[in-house]
């Protein structure tokens, strides 16, 4: 079977997080998260990543809460998949996120980081990590 190659996204209102990865090894790696505003990418950065990517396979983190109903943010993620799909026509698939901050502040702790989230986002590795907990469970 030809390995599966993702492009992950951590919806935020702010920044999103992105991460590529593929089935071949089960592996992903950060990419520069995206500035946002109201949750809006500029779009032309979002088609740079896919050109430069190749995806097949777009994966949005789904924040639900902890007893697995919707909140407003997963209902604006869900909004943000559909846009992708419908500007790239790739197929979009979304992964339950919870706890995925939390162990990406956990890990960025760990690599030093001061605390500032705003100015020093960890997105991009909470997107790593959906996009690994997917592909886990997708994997060849």
């Amino acid at each position: 079977m030809k390995p599966l190659t993702a492009l992950a996204f951590d919806f935020g209102t702010r920044s999103i997080g992105t991460a590529y990865g593929q089935t071949l090894t089960a592996s992903a790696r950060e990419l520069p998260p995206l500035p946002a505003k109201e949750g809006q990418p500029d779009w032309n950065q979002v088609q740079r990543l896919i050109d430069e990517w190749q995806p097949k396979l777009l994966l949005v983190g789904l924040p639900l809460n902890m007893d697995g109903s919707e909140s407003e943010l997963s209902q604006r993620a869900r909004k943000f998949g559909n846009r992708l799909h419908g500007r790239t026509g790739l197929p979009v698939e979304f992964a339950d996120e919870r706890l995925s901050t939390r162990a990406a502040k956990e890990e960025a702790f760990e690599r030093g980081h001061r605390g500032n989230y705003a100015r020093d986002p960890v997105d991009s590795i909470a997107a790593r990590i959906i996009l690994e907990d997917w592909l886990r469970a997708h994997g060849s």
